[in-house]
């Protein structure tokens, strides 16, 4: 006859007769069974050969059936002590005992084959899919500790992907900031120098979180290095990274990206944007100013209607880059921002790059704000000295 399950069933009974009945009966319809006579015999037993379920009678000299099973439930072996037990009792007001002892199931005497057989079944079903449960939780918490060991790597990579010390030029300050929401994020930024001596401050924001989006913002940089060496405009760099993103992902994805570039000597800056939010222009006079983008994201359109617009920056005034992090950085704060928001949380008085950046962050997605960050929040402030 075909076998039941996959283990063995321990009968446990003082009583020799009894306990070769039931593994007579048992045996016939298909389990296989050991037995055992005592509760003492049985406790070893079950450490040495871990049966898939035990049947045990209540009363028994000794190490009762009850006592039995207390000692299994406290096992420090999981193993152990999660093997499915069916008390059999002969009186009806042991059931309670039965069960605060940690019993699975019951079964009066004189003992019904039939309800036995349906019990025995249902617990080693329970068994089964326990055991499965638990292969599933092995698995997923194996793929979570995959999964943090690539975004470690992946933080790693786009850690030395940030710069991590402003640019020096002289008469001129730059403060950045980058928050990602998890360990790593969509958002990059630099800055890079351009053949005809200007400076290109450019950000980006690519679709998406995680390890794939770190990997975006590798190749971002990338592209936007090769632009700068091979173009000397801020709309043919852009164009450039945009033919590029999209030889490399066909129009399935996309990125926004801005770009300044700047001639130090004069503060005239080129800004180019695509789908980014607005460039805001803090001028010393107290007026914040902000220049829109002016074509769609990267990477959607073959040949985008890319335009420069110029601005000339006196002593004084700043340029913030910022990624739309900041339009909803903190949960459960309200309706999310507008670029006018930002524009008018922005502090012209503030005499330094870092202090303007920083008192704009701290309205708009402070660190300590309720709830932690929806996006990614990153932003890069560049202002000329007074």
């Amino acid at each position: 006859m075909q076998q039941k399950s996959d283990g063995e069933i321990l009968v446990v009974d003082d009583d020799a007769l009894t306990r070769k009945m039931l593994v007579r009966t048992l045996s016939t319809i298909g389990y296989r069974c050991r037995e055992s006579e005592s509760g003492i015999d049985a406790w070893e037993r079950v450490h040495a050969e871990q049966p898939s379920l035990v049947l045990l009678d209540f009363e028994m000299p000794g190490l009762n059936g009850a006592e039995l099973l207390k000692r299994m439930r406290a096992d420090a072996n999981p193993a152990i002590a999660q093997i499915p037990a069916i008390m059999l009792t002969g009186h009806g007001d042991s059931e309670v005992l039965c069960l605060e002892a940690g019993a699975d199931d019951f079964v009066t005497k004189p003992i019904n084959i039939a309800v036995l057989r349906a019990r025995i079944e249902t617990q080693l079903r329970l068994r089964s899919m326990r055991r499965q449960l638990q292969q599933q939780n092995e698995e997923l918490e194996a793929w979570r500790r995959n999964l943090e060991r690539d975004l470690a790597a992946a933080r790693l990579t786009q850690q030395s992907l940030i710069p991590q010390k402003p640019v020096k030029i002289p008469g001129w300050e730059i403060a950045a900031y980058f928050r990602p929401v998890i360990e790593v994020g969509g958002d990059i930024y630099g800055w890079l120098p351009m053949k005809d001596g200007r400076i290109l401050f450019w950000i980006a924001d690519a679709t998406g979180h995680g390890a794939s989006a770190a990997l975006v913002t590798t190749l971002t940089k990338l592209l936007f290095h090769h632009g700068s060496a091979e173009h000397d405009a801020p709309v043919a760099i852009m164009r450039a990274v945009n033919s590029d993103f999209r030889t490399t992902f066909g129009a399935r994805s996309f990125m926004t990206a801005m770009c300044v570039a700047l001639e130090p000597a004069t503060g005239r800056a080129s800004v180019v944007g695509a789908g980014h939010p607005p460039l805001l222009v803090a001028r010393a006079t107290g007026v914040t100013e902000t220049i829109l983008s002016s074509a769609p994201p990267l990477g959607l359109a073959e040949r985008p209607q890319l335009n420069e617009t110029v601005v000339d920056l006196r002593a004084g005034d700043a340029f913030v880059l910022y990624t739309d992090g900041l339009f909803g950085a903190a949960k459960g704060t309200g309706a999310p921002l507008t670029p006018k928001h930002l524009a008018d949380m922005v502090d012209q008085s503030a005499t330094s790059a870092d202090a303007l950046l920083m008192r704009l962050l701290n309205q708009a997605a402070p660190a300590d704000g309720a709830g932690g960050l929806l996006d990614d929040v990153t932003a890069l402030a560049v202002r000329r000295e007074a």
